[in-house]
């Protein structure tokens, strides 16, 4: 974040419009030209040239406040949901007394005398409804249109045509709503909040042998930290001393620990369960993976939707039109076909409620907020609303091969020996202490079976062939199918290389001056949740899933039968990666799997980049969504609640702009009545809240990862 920007917690939003609203007035003060106020968030970003003082004033005006003990970017760590729980108890308990007051006056209002029959009315009617009556009245004052002008003068119509019962009715259940609206957010808020509390706010630092407790900002690269048994790691690093399972929940969303031991990597707000460790430090929690996550995560709130964005350009029109509707309808009867005045009024003013946006205006937000913050739990970061609209769009995922459908890590597949006591000797003297990756697939085998490993007398490279080897005086050759070309093949050994090649395996050859030693088939190892993906992918609705590498076609038609993708096409170079995903973009919404770092032109180029990352800081820059797994588990899962977002704006918007028209409907006999636009308005709302909360519910999965992660049996590392 700039250093000359400053974030405040905002209390008091009661709904997106509003916060928009304050959010102009904010960016007309000197400096503000660029806040930002989120309504998803409660966040208030300014430049600290900004004027507080003056921030201060404006939210006042819409009943909102300013949150001065979490500036300067601390939410990461830190929430402030108690203040505005507060405000919803004491909104909640005016609204309660307000409606104990109304049932006494309709009970008892023959009994009383007529002052305190109106006292019983006036008095539940200011205490619901004074905040929005003076939004209201300052806005009509400034001609601005929002839900407040709308609701203010529908009060006061409704007090001067005489109509308390439903101006006080009206006055309650607008209080009842907002109450409604302020706790659907908060909750959805408050799910997303939890995710920004997994890091530790200290850690125990190593300093000459002695524990230091420190705030974890002020740990550094190098130092040294202590985890006891139960206790968080304060941020990435790497083990220097001891061993134990650690819980990387935090940052993959697996239920399952993870065996950990010197010199492996731990990740910052992961949890280590029984073991102590030493962690050497290898960033600062500023750059950690759990801080950089955090962050995202928290911005993804920022961005709209481009379905947020039409809802709001249409409530600004939206508004005022009802207005205009609203005061047609007063007029025209009476005028043209000499109806009775005060009916029309107070059909006009039930138009104005009718029109009240609140519950257009949340059909979107509410769920965004919901299913990012599912998804995060998840272990899937999506970094803004606009992607998650994206990913429950797509129809076509193309996917790299290495690291993605595959390993990345090869091993063999397939093995003949034709000399049993040198052949693998001669392979593990030769390959002892090479970092390539077949080689460590070939002295994996040679340790497993126990060979001891000699010295070579000479070692050399022999460009194109392989490697050329003297031990015990005799000469050794380990490579391709150039490095025996001074031998005659025999006809089953040439037809088992024949058959391995078919196979699509990579094929190292030992041999001596003589004779063929034996065979080493070698094929990158597919991931086992592959094929189950493809197929949970494929009954979604994901019309083609097509694999993308660099690696011969054989060998890519191998991989994509067994995984069970519709199509591959092996050979292919970066630029061609990218000229396949935009042609295949020309023809459906298509996202973009790989690992962040080799696939970042087609991450890039594709309509949503997708990449697994485990944490990597090249995969979180890089794609749009990240899995922070290291497969492709939850990718299916991902989807799912995209498309359950989408589904359920779209029903939302309908159910809301549904029960509007038929409300308003009811004007055309005058059937429309304060009590039903009320309610409609209300109804609307709180359906619409309601539902979006839903997608926050445990799913049947979820429900069985926390059961495994629960249980009493011990847990192996995956």
């Amino acid at each position: 974040m700039n250093a000359d920007v400053k974030e405040y917690r905002v209390q008091g939003l009661t709904c997106g419009h509003c916060a928009g609203k304050m959010e102009q007035e904010i960016r007309k003060l000197q400096g503000g030209e660029d806040a930002r106020l989120s309504y998803n968030s409660g966040i208030l970003s300014v430049h600290s040239a900004v004027s507080i003082p003056e921030v201060e004033k404006i939210l006042k005006q819409e009943g909102a406040s300013l949150d001065m003990s979490g500036e300067s970017g601390e939410f990461e760590r830190e929430t402030s949901g108690t203040a505005d729980s507060g405000r919803h108890r004491r909104m909640f308990t005016l609204v309660i007394v307000s409606a104990t007051m109304y049932a006494a006056a309709l009970l008892w209002s023959d009994e009383l005398v007529p002052w305190a029959g109106l006292a019983l009315y006036l008095i539940p009617m200011a205490l619901s409804g004074y905040v929005t009556f003076m939004k209201g009245l300052r806005n009509i004052f400034k001609w601005k249109f929002t839900m407040d002008t709308l609701m203010t003068v529908a009060l006061v119509g409704a007090v001067a045509i005489g109509e308390w019962k439903e101006a006080t009715l009206v006055a309650i259940l607008f209080g009842l709503n907002e109450w409604l609206e302020g706790q659907g957010m908060e909750k959805a808020r408050r799910s997303m909040e939890a995710l920004l509390q997994v890091a530790p706010k200290e850690a125990v630092r190593l300093v000459k042998d002695e524990e230091v407790v420190v705030p974890i900002e002020t740990l550094r690269t190098g130092d040294i930290v202590v985890i006891k048994p139960g206790a968080k790691i304060p941020s990435d690093g790497t083990i220097i001393e001891g061993s134990s399972s650690v819980n990387e929940a935090a940052i993959t969303g697996e239920s399952m620990p993870v065996d950990k031991e010197e010199g492996t990597t731990v990740y910052g707000g992961s949890v280590n369960n029984e073991g102590l460790l030493h962690i050497r430090i290898d960033k600062a929690y500023k750059d950690s993976s759990l801080a950089r996550i955090l962050h995202l995560v928290r911005e993804a709130q920022e961005t709209k939707t481009p379905t947020e964005l039409f809802i709001n350009r249409f409530a600004h029109y939206y508004t005022p039109v009802i207005m205009i509707i609203a005061a047609l309808v007063t007029v025209l009867p009476p005028l043209l076909l000499q109806q009775e005045w005060k009916t029309w009024l107070y059909q006009g003013l039930s138009v104005l409620i009718v029109g009240c946006p609140c519950a257009l205006i949340l059909a979107s937000p509410i769920a965004i907020v919901s299913g990012i913050s599912r998804n995060a739990r998840s272990g899937i970061l999506v970094k803004g609303g606009v992607y998650l609209e994206q990913l429950g769009k797509l129809d076509t995922l193309a996917f790299d091969k290495t690291g993605t459908l595959t390993k990345g890590e090869p091993h063999v597949a397939q093995l003949d020996i034709y000399d049993e006591e040198r052949f693998l000797a001669a392979a593990g003297a030769m390959e002892h202490g090479s970092s390539h990756p077949l080689a460590k697939a070939i002295m994996k085998v040679v340790l497993d079976r126990g060979i001891t490993v000699k010295k070579t007398e000479s070692l050399q490279t022999v460009t194109g062939k392989g490697l050329e080897a003297l031990i015990d005086g005799q000469r050794y050759w380990l490579g391709n199918e150039a490095c025996i070309a001074h031998l005659a093949v025999p006809a089953h050994v040439q037809l088992r290389i024949d058959e391995m090649k078919a196979d699509g395996l990579t094929i190292v050859i030992g041999a001596d001056e003589h004779k063929v030693l034996g065979l080493f088939g070698i094929q990158d190892e597919i991931r086992e949740e592959s094929a189950a993906v493809m197929s949970a992918l494929h009954a979604l609705g994901i019309k083609r899933t097509v694999m993308l590498t660099g690696d011969h076609p054989l060998t890519a038609e191998k991989v994509a039968a067994a995984v069970g993708v519709t199509s591959c096409e092996g050979g292919l170079l970066p630029e061609d990666k990218v000229r396949r995903v935009k042609e295949l973009a020309a023809d459906g919404q298509v996202g973009m799997v790989g690992d962040g770092i080799n696939d970042a032109p087609a991450l890039a180029s594709a309509q949503l980049g997708i990449a697994m990352g485990k944490g990597t800081d090249s995969a979180i820059e890089t794609a749009d969504i990240v899995l922070m797994q290291d497969h492709l588990g939850r990718l299916p899962s991902a989807i799912r609640t995209a498309r359950s977002v989408n589904r359920i704006i779209r029903f939302n918007i309908t159910v809301a702009l549904g029960l509007k028209i038929f409300a308003l409907l009811l004007t055309i006999p005058g059937w429309l009545t304060l009590w039903i636009a009320i309610l409609s308005d209300m109804g609307a709302t709180v359906f619409v809240t309601l539902v979006s909360l839903t997608l926050l519910l445990p799913r049947k999965e979820e429900e069985l990862a926390a059961a495994r992660a629960n249980s009493p049996f011990p847990s192996t590392s995956k």
